[in-house]
């Protein structure tokens, strides 16, 4: 479990502190009896996984209160820290008490593969939803919840003259002065960066081959000297930019947006950023079935999706939501267009790939990257 939740980057812990400031959250998910089209109005209740905290506090008021005021459905929400064990138990015990779950994209293959998900129902969305969500966050069996971006956050005060901007800036030590920060524990993105900043295109990043493995670790091997905190929780990076023990450091551009809203002087560089998406789905067997399919359905409209995304911090995948968001927060999210051209996104199917020996590749990365800190 603790492999997952450091290489997620997103335990319910890490989304605690990245909500934990409050954002200014205007009245965007208003709803009216009309905007429930009659293919979405019913009865009785959806469960819901959720992480709890501010996180859920949030999607409870902007997103689940709509949802019931224009369908007429309640929505139950279940706590955890992370919902594939509590899933696979209740598969193995043949009793499905949850009808939506969010799954971590290496989980997903192998819990796709065991049948334990229902296709979604994509006749139910309108086509604003459909024209707005990229095909590749329309999975047969899951859709792309929101994504969580690990990017280059630095502090203004470090830098008067102009900060660093890109990957290379933050390994340039003599142009860029000052102390860098670390994720301890996340061995796949940290080579990832390093790729970019060795020349790789954000294009030829996937796969991860031995070859260029070894270019990363051997790009590390720079940087590292310097690393003067390895951070492992998501609420320590833009603390330590705060308190100027960090110039420039990766985080989580939701927790990065909290702390920027609250007026800290910390900047995002999103040249390079890389983002992982969550996938929601249906479970199979799942006690509410069709009202899941009619909530799913609901969470991608556009008003909706700028509703999470004000509640959380971590926008969903329908750019046709950038139309019901403050225009001051728009250039701070990884759903806006220009800042999504310039990232690499995880190619989660590698990841849970099987080598040769047995490994999947995420394990073997694993190793390496323990390996190459021990030294």
């Amino acid at each position: 479990m603790t492999e997952l939740r450091n290489n997620a980057g997103l335990s319910r812990r890490t989304l605690l502190q990245a909500t934990g400031a409050a954002l200014t959250i205007p009245a965007i998910a208003r709803t009216t009896a009309a905007f429930a089209q009659e293919k979405l109005a019913g009865s009785g209740e959806v469960v819901v996984y959720s992480y709890g905290g501010s996180f859920t506090d949030g999607v409870r008021r902007l997103v689940y209160e709509p949802f019931t005021k224009a369908t007429g459905i309640k929505v139950v929400d279940v706590v955890a820290d992370l919902s594939e064990p509590q899933v696979k138990a209740m598969s193995q015990a043949g009793r499905i008490d949850w009808d939506i779950a969010y799954v971590q994209p290496q989980n997903y293959p192998s819990m796709h593969d065991a049948g334990m998900f229902v296709p979604i129902d994509y006749n139910l969305w309108d086509e604003e939803s459909l024209a707005g969500t990229p095909p590749r966050a329309r999975l047969k069996d899951a859709v792309e919840l929101f994504s969580v971006g690990l990017l280059l956050a630095y502090d203004q005060r470090a830098f008067p003259k102009g900060g660093p901007q890109n990957w290379k800036d933050f390994w340039n030590i003599k142009d860029f002065q000052g102390s860098r920060g670390l994720n301890a524990d996340d061995y796949v993105r940290n080579p990832v960066i390093a790729l970019l900043t060795a020349g790789v295109p954000r294009k030829d990043i996937w796969p991860l081959t031995d070859d260029k493995l070894d270019r990363a670790f051997a790009k590390l091997n720079e940087i590292k000297p310097s690393i003067t905190k390895w951070w492992t929780a998501g609420g320590e990076p833009t603390q330590l930019l705060i308190n100027r023990e960090y110039a420039m450091t990766t985080a989580y551009d939701g927790r990065v947006l909290a702390t920027i809203r609250q007026g800290a002087p910390i900047k995002m560089a999103w040249d390079g950023a890389y983002l992982r998406p969550q996938y929601g789905t249906i479970l199979k067997g799942g006690p509410n079935t069709e009202n899941a399919q009619k909530f799913v359905a609901f969470l991608n409209r556009s008003k909706i999706a700028a509703a999470w995304t004000q509640a959380t911090g971590y926008p969903g995948p329908n750019t046709n939501q950038l139309d019901h968001l403050p225009a001051e927060l728009i250039p701070l999210l990884n759903i806006n267009p220009e800042i999504a051209s310039k990232t690499v996104i995880e190619d989660a199917a590698w990841l849970a790939s099987k080598r040769p020996d047995g490994k999947t590749n995420a394990n073997y990365l694993q190793g390496r990257w323990l390996a190459w800190r021990a030294q």
